[in-house]
């Protein structure tokens, strides 16, 4: 059995730290008292959520999640900041719609590389330290796309079980190494994405609005966004003493759909 512990003091990483989901994790877990290295690419919004959380507790480090030497050495100087990495919570990501026929080369390989090959970058860079200290928190933000299939979606959803496959292996090779590995699966998020999203389906089809985003949640039976504060709790519960057992899990937040 784990003794309690408290993640206050624990030096966490968050990726796509920048806005959304990120930065709503990044601000849960510095309110529970955790040292957050923030990474992304967006220098001015990364600085912005840095200077919001404080600088005592936060750490803004640019960084490209699909780039080997990139990650490299985001590690190494987030680590001289703020000392091992104890939690990582992988959540850059990108999403894209497009039919089968028209998803190219290009755009396959560019939403593998951010959803799949950046966890498994930051996975990597993050691991030794977790061996080496006893101790380890992985949550990997999915979807529910990474559960079921979705038309017009096929590089997103077959990222996304990836990303799911991904934490199962993880969750049981580490098992016995006191690392948990979980991946929290949302439905539709209040986020720049799904606002996009909204914009395309009205420009594609001419709806309103209320009825793209209403097109959306259609399957959720609450009928709307789930919050990014509610991942984020999601997320900083998997990291607190009392969760330990919760190993290989993937947390659905979708107003009630059943999987």
């Amino acid at each position: 059995m784990t003794p309690p512990y408290s993640i206050a003091g624990m030096h966490a990483v968050v990726t796509g730290a920048s806005r959304g989901i990120g930065a709503a994790i990044a601000a849960s877990l510095v309110a529970e008292g955790a040292r957050v290295s923030l990474l992304a690419r967006s220098e001015p919004a990364l600085r912005e959520v840095a200077m919001q959380l404080g600088g005592e507790r936060s750490f803004p480090m640019v960084a490209d999640v699909t780039d080997p030497a990139a990650v490299s050495s985001a590690f190494a100087a987030l680590r001289a900041r703020f000392g091992a990495v104890q939690i990582l919570i992988n959540n850059a990501g990108q999403a894209a719609s497009a039919k089968f026929t028209e998803t190219d080369l290009e755009l396959w390989h560019r939403i593998m590389s951010v959803n799949l090959t950046g966890t498994y970058l930051c996975t990597r860079a993050a691991v030794p330290d977790m061996l080496q200290h006893g101790f380890g928190r992985i949550v990997n933000i999915a979807s529910i796309a990474g559960l079921r299939g979705g038309a017009y979606l096929s590089a997103y959803v077959s990222s996304k079980h990836a990303v799911v496959g991904l934490t199962r292996c993880l969750a049981l090779e580490y098992a016995t190494r006191n690392i948990t590995v979980n991946a929290v699966c949302p439905g539709y998020v209040d986020t720049d994405l799904v606002k996009n999203s909204i914009a395309t389906i009205r420009r594609k089809t001419g709806r309103s609005e209320s009825e793209a985003l209403a097109s959306l949640v259609a399957t959720n039976p609450q009928g709307r966004l789930i919050t990014p504060e509610e991942v984020a709790h999601a997320a900083v519960w998997l990291c607190r003493s009392g969760s330990e057992s919760v190993n290989g899990q993937t947390i659905v937040l979708a107003g009630g759909e059943v999987f």
